[in-house]
């Protein structure tokens, strides 16, 4: 058997699995808010469930955090409808403790290293220690980070760890609301710090790599139910197969590590 052919059987009974339990007994219309972590794999995802199920999904993209318009606690607090969150875990964290959230919903879909781009067909820095780390940041002449998770580490954690906050100060950028490694791509930055799996869709940057162990930090990208959900049980069942191993092999190749294939 191929390996094409066991990942689709894998998809066709996960599917089986999750829609029997789900009792889902006609189409639904499931609305789902995303950052950008887990864009990528779950565009690529999405239609295999509206396939297998009929259900649409519409979808409405921002950041797990932050003041932007399109944030997903603004989308929230300014009355926007979803059925379905998916974000960092810390982040539907505090949704659940709002009561925007059902906690008992919640699913952990996904572990996401940091790393770091460069402008396509620039020299890659060593970034393999914290102490090559830290000279690459201090040669560059500009860097740029996310206003979300791995971003807010960054800023207030990483220079800090590596000893240069001070350095850092003037030439370090916080970037609201695009990728980052669009930044890098049209020479705006030098370097930029990002999700692995947000960087590498972005033509014209390339991924140095991920952060040392030492310094690196794992961000958990969750899934839930909104407490006014109108569409809970199909929710449920879109969370399901996110999480379920027929999902794995998409996420891997997008950067991620999902709980599914850890739990084998």
């Amino acid at each position: 058997m191929s390996v094409m052919t066991h990942v689709r059987r894998l998809i066709a009974l996960s599917l089986l699995i999750i829609l029997a339990a789900a009792g889902i007994a006609r189409a639904s219309e499931i609305r789902v808010m995303i950052s950008g972590g887990l864009a990528t794999p779950y565009k690529e995802l999405v239609p295999q469930f509206e396939r297998a199920t009929g259900n649409t999904v519409v979808t409405a993209y921002g950041p797990s955090m932050g003041k932007t318009e399109n944030a997903i606690p603004v989308r929230l607090a300014r009355g926007e409808a979803a059925d379905v969150l998916i974000m960092v875990g810390d982040a539907l964290g505090e949704m659940i403790e709002q009561g925007r959230a059902v906690r008992t919903s919640r699913v952990d879909l996904v572990r996401s290293p940091i790393g770091i781009a460069v402008r396509a067909g620039t020299p890659k820095p060593d970034i393999g220690t914290p102490d090559a780390l830290k000279q690459a940041l201090l040669n560059a002449k500009s860097i740029a980070y996310s206003d979300s998770a791995s971003g807010v580490y960054v800023g207030t954690e990483l220079f800090k760890r590596l000893g240069i906050a001070a350095e850092m100060k003037d030439k370090a950028k916080m970037i609201p609301a695009v990728p980052v490694a669009s930044v890098v791509a049209r020479g705006d930055a030098e370097l930029g710090f990002q999700q692995i799996s947000e960087l590498l869709p972005i033509a014209g940057a390339d991924l140095v790599g991920p952060l040392p162990p030492d310094v690196q930090k794992i961000t958990i990208f969750s899934a839930g139910i909104t407490s006014s959900a109108t569409q809970p049980e199909a929710g449920r069942a879109l969370i399901a197969f996110l999480a379920s191993a027929a999902a794995a092999p998409t996420l891997k190749k997008a950067g991620l590590d999902p709980f599914a294939a850890s739990e084998k």
